[in-house]
């Protein structure tokens, strides 16, 4: 399973409303260690199949949402429980480090 594109549009549906955590990747194309993290999050949507869902938002394609939850720095991770943010990552993470915080959503 691969993660989720989620945008301004789907954003309440695929991660506010989603019965299982979430992890939303905020990523913009032209951010250097996004395109670096962005292996490792395909691999966490791999690992987490089925227990989190993984999504990723073009913060240049979501503007309304990334204002909303105050991303000011790409990459920014937030981890989402029952529609509320309860963990968050910013800038290039080990997959060690993320698994911790995922680890800690189930």
């Amino acid at each position: 399973m691969s993660e989720v594109i989620v945008t301004d549009a789907n954003f309440e549906e695929e991660v506010l409303n989603a019965k299982e955590p979430v992890m939303v990747d905020f990523w913009a194309t032209w951010c250097g260690p996004c395109r670096m993290l962005a292996p490792v999050v395909e691999e966490l949507a791999s690992d987490y199949a089925g227990k989190v869902k993984v999504c990723k938002l073009d913060t240049d394609q979501g503007p309304e949402t990334s204002t909303k939850y105050r991303i000011s720095s790409v990459p920014t991770i937030l981890f989402f429980k029952n529609g509320q943010v309860v963990s968050q990552a910013v800038g290039l993470q080990s997959k060690s480090a993320l698994q911790e915080k995922l680890d800690a959503l189930i």
